[in-house]
């Protein structure tokens, strides 16, 4: 079961995700520290929530860790969605509410990744144009 991230949780998520690298506790913090006031325990308590929670790893470096994500802002996303989709009792009823709340672009983006996952063999691999 994936459970949605808290609100300091998805902040700091955010900013593992968009800097895609290794941080530590004191760059999120200064980093957060520009919008709120924060303290660096707090940080440190979150980060290491997210790891016990499977979302960050981390590795010693020095007297400090560093830390970074296990999985994408899509895999999460999608996650969440599947999870969602699962809960309903017709699925099918359920896909139509979610696709009439959707932007004529966000469809578009549905029936981008609809014709990415139909080009693709039950191998994995990607099928020759033309087919």
């Amino acid at each position: 079961m994936v459970r949605p991230l808290g609100e300091l949780e998805d902040v700091v998520m955010t900013r593992v995700w968009e800097w895609n690298r290794p941080v530590t506790v004191r760059e999120v913090l200064e980093d957060l520290a520009q919008d709120r006031s924060i303290a660096y325990t707090t940080v440190m308590t979150v980060m290491d929530n997210l790891r016990q929670k499977g979302w960050l790893r981390r590795s010693a470096e020095g007297r400090a860790y560093r830390y970074e994500a296990v999985s994408t802002r899509a895999a999460y996303s999608a996650a969440l969605m599947n999870e969602g989709w699962a809960a309903s009792d017709n699925r099918a009823e359920a896909l139509v509410h979610f696709f009439g709340m959707m932007t004529p672009e966000q469809r578009e983006a549905v029936r981008d990744a609809l014709r990415i996952i139909q080009s693709v063999d039950p191998s994995g691999e990607a099928e020759p144009e033309g087919r």
